[in-house]
This record gives C-alpha cells, structure tokens and sequence, in this order.
C-alpha cells in the first residue's frame, strides 16, 4: 500500500500555514469570473479535499463572503487566496500556488470554461465544463438569489 500524500503549504508572509493529506493529487482550473477577480488572475488552480483533512497551523485565514452561500479564506497579513469553500460543504478547495510543491498536483480539467480568456489559454486537452452546465451550482444560485439569478459577480453587488 503506498503511503498517503501529504502536502504543506501556507502564504507569502508565512503567517497562515496548513498541511492537507488530500484523497488524490487531481486538481482543476477555475476560470469563473469571481475566481479570478479574488486571485487577480486569468484562472484559479485548486485541489479539493475534505476539510476535516487540513491542519491548519498559526493564526487561521481571514474568510470573505464571494457570495451568501461561499467562502474565500485569505492571509490577513498579505492577503495571499488560500481556500474557496461553500458554507454547507464538508470540502474545500485549497490554493494550487500556495502549496510547498505545488508541481506534486495536476490539473484534470477546467471549470466555467464560458470565461476563459482565450487570448491567455494554451490549450491543454483537458475536458472542461460550463458553469451553467452544472445543475447543483445553480440550485445554490437561484437558492441564494432567486430563480432569474446570472451566477456571478453582479449578483452578489445587486448589481
């Protein structure tokens, strides 16, 4: 039997660190407008596992509600985007580039392929889904902010 995968990471400032022993080491791109407004890039990459599988170590992140049904959770020292988790889930995602060795994951596939910015894609072969496309995402939209909701950043201004 192989020894489980065990991964450490944290942020910039070192304040916020964490050890994860995920169930794989597959983990995805989001492309969603809201991901990458809290990255301040043309994706997110993350890993999901179970939250009872993190440790976290120092002082725990600073969470930001993206919308009424989500959590981002960052440094409150340096700000580096470290997790993304629903508020009912017992999963969470964490942060590909704030792992140790973020090289011992790899991508699988991209998410809200609807707003990938073409000009900043290499294409990859990996399969990718349409945020709409995924029904339980949506239930928790048109849950959060009714049944004409447009998932995504205007929504949660009200915009």
């Amino acid at each position: 039997m192989a020894d489980p995968l065990i991964l450490q990471g944290g942020c910039l400032c070192g304040r916020v660190r964490y050890e994860v022993t995920p169930e794989s080491d597959e983990g995805y791109y989001c492309h969603c407008r809201m991901c990458q407004l809290a990255f301040g890039n043309t994706r997110a990459a993350f890993i999901n596992v179970p939250q009872a599988a993190v440790r976290w170590q120092g002082e725990p992140a600073r969470f930001f509600a993206s919308s009424s049904f989500a959590l981002r959770g960052f440094c409150p020292e340096c700000g580096t985007p470290l997790t993304f988790a629903y508020r009912d889930s017992k999963r969470m995602d964490l942060s590909v580039g704030s792992l140790d060795e973020p090289g011992r994951v790899h991508p699988v596939s991209h998410f809200a392929v609807e707003s990938r910015i073409a000009e900043w894609h290499a294409e990859d072969g990996l399969p990718g889904e349409r945020l709409d496309a995924s029904e339980r995402l949506n239930a928790r939209w048109k849950a959060a902010y009714g049944d004409d909701v447009v998932p995504g950043v205007a929504a949660t201004r009200g915009e």
